[in-house]
């Protein structure tokens, strides 16, 4: 039962892992440069999308950070949307910053005491250090080179929703606005939902937005179902959340089938 359990999260693994067949989204006009992290130990790229308004206007902006954020990943259709959304006046303006893959599962998991769960890649566990690399070599940089508000937001899928949701509950001054579609909450037997109630019982005063979802896919989605229920529990006055559970969706179809409603939610009236 043991072996059959194992072999079960090994699965769900591959399931997670960007599955679906790519579409061919159009790419925006947007900056890129690269940064040496110490943190990561090596060089990242990253690209940038801003609002049409950006050189006209003298405001700043909020800033929305994302994993998976090459322009062969999830870059241009979230760039392509927040367009979209922001030219129907539904968000307000925002800032795009796009960090692209170099060792996807290492960046985006804990650690974990599965053995299974360390099957998948060379070296997993990392996201102290992503988290670290995003905070303090890539903040700095963009709060320089752009003209940015004091309000950012966290956006991911699958492995980087669990990284979404991980950051939320464990360093959650880091951002204000947290999205995540699908997390892969079944990570190292499913601990982060576990620790849930411990984390939020030192949450911070101030207020955070944290919307999420998930799909169809039962052994995925029950450990989202699960935190929604600590959350409903614990009731935080200054945890705005919501839950948007998606039986019709697939795990590879949840991002964009769900998005527009995330960032409205999310963002809408900020």
């Amino acid at each position: 039962m043991k072996a059959l359990f194992s072999s079960l999260t090994f699965l769900l693994f591959l399931m997670s892992c960007r599955s679906a067949a790519p579409v061919q989204d159009i790419i925006p006009a947007h900056d890129t440069f690269i940064l040496e992290s110490k943190y990561t130990g090596e060089t990242r790229v990253i690209n940038v999308w801003k609002p049409e308004n950006y050189n006209s206007d003298t405001g700043r902006f909020p800033v929305l950070y994302m994993p998976d954020g090459g322009l062969k990943e999830d870059f241009p259709h979230i760039a392509n949307t927040l367009s979209k959304l922001i030219s129907a006046k539904e968000i307000p303006p925002i800032i795009l910053v796009g960090i692209e893959n170099t060792q996807r599962r290492r960046d985006l998991t804990g650690p974990t005491q599965n053995a299974e769960d360390k099957k998948i890649a060379p070296v997993v566990g990392g996201s102290k250090e992503f988290r670290a690399f995003i905070k303090e070599e890539l903040f700095p940089v963009i709060e320089k080179k752009y003209r940015t508000g004091d309000r950012r937001g966290l956006i991911g899928e699958s492995l980087a929703g669990l990284f979404v949701t991980e950051t939320l509950l464990e360093s959650p001054n880091m951002f204000d606005y947290y999205i995540a579609f699908d997390p892969s909450l079944w990570w190292n037997d499913h601990a982060l939902v576990g620790s849930a109630e411990k984390d939020l019982a030192g949450f911070p005063t101030a207020e955070k937005r944290f919307w999420f979802a998930g799909s169809g896919t039962e052994e995925i989605s029950k450990y989202p179902r699960e935190l929604a229920k600590i959350l409903k529990e614990r009731n935080l006055p200054n945890l705005k959340w919501k839950y948007s559970p998606e039986p019709k969706e697939e795990h590879s179809t949840i991002f964009r089938a769900t998005k527009e409603k995330a960032l409205i939610w999310t963002f809408a009236n900020q």
